[in-house]
């Protein structure tokens, strides 16, 4: 029997969904496997019809996953780094960006001051982990706000960008709606720049203590918006943050 065939598969998602173990051998042989699929993807992901997608965010780096917890987890579930390592070779090879109907440009930041339009995305290299500086780095950290123009971000990386920005945008693209993540917003969503940018933040109560609710956005078959909010699932577990995390990291 073939190691991906559809019964062994569906017992290690099986495994997984009860959350036990893959073996490391296994995992290992699965993101091999994951990693042929994502290097066929260009770097802006076209989508015209459902379909499950995923694009790299700035926690999908080496850096990052060492500061929020996940090397951590990694460490005390397999006792090495080696999952990690296993794991963060994928993430370089996810998508940076996703391109809906040809309306909605999606990324985890937001835009760069060096990409004005969306085929220059294409000519990146993305397999590698996330500079520090750059418009790859600028697709993952940037924020939009009320303003005129481009600022260098407060983060550390990437930049605040403005409403002209946005706009010149989507007029180079032709596109309507830039859809992005990477803030904490109290609703689960919220607009910037007359309704051309939209937040989405799926992760209710962050961190544990910020009482936010968290939103998806669907699009119809018409290609129309809607949100919908949902709260955290009740629990009688407490999870602290027992680690300093820098401000200006914040997600």
């Amino acid at each position: 029997m073939s190691f991906f065939s559809e019964s062994n598969l569906d017992r290690m998602i099986e495994n997984l969904l009860n959350m036990n173990l893959i073996p490391e051998d296994a995992l290992r042989a699965l993101c091999d496997k994951a990693k042929e699929i994502l290097l066929n993807e260009p770097n802006v992901i076209k989508i015209e019809y459902p379909v499950t997608s995923f694009i790299r965010g700035n926690h999908e780096s080496r850096q990052i996953t060492q500061i929020y917890g996940f090397y951590d987890e990694c460490m005390k579930k397999y006792g090495s780094s080696d999952a990690w390592q296993i794991l963060t070779n994928l993430f370089d090879c996810l998508p940076l960006s996703a391109l809906i109907d040809q309306r909605y440009f999606c990324v985890h930041g937001g835009l760069s001051p060096s990409l004005k339009k969306v085929d220059q995305i294409s000519m990146l290299n993305r397999v590698r982990e996330v500079p520090h500086e750059g418009p790859m780095c600028d697709l993952l950290w940037s924020d939009p706000e009320e303003k005129a123009g481009w600022e260098q971000s407060p983060r550390g990386a990437g930049f605040i960008f403005g409403k002209d920005a946005s706009d010149q945008f989507n007029q180079i693209n032709g596109t309507e709606i830039i859809v992005r993540a990477h803030q904490m917003v109290m609703e689960g969503y919220q607009w910037n720049h007359n309704k051309t940018v939209v937040t989405i933040f799926s992760a209710p109560n962050y961190c544990y203590k910020c009482n936010n609710l968290a939103a998806i956005m669907e699009l119809s078959d018409t290609g129309e918006y809607s949100f919908s909010q949902f709260s955290p699932a009740p629990s009688q577990d407490e999870f602290p943050n027992t680690k300093h995390v820098p401000s200006f990291l914040f997600e």
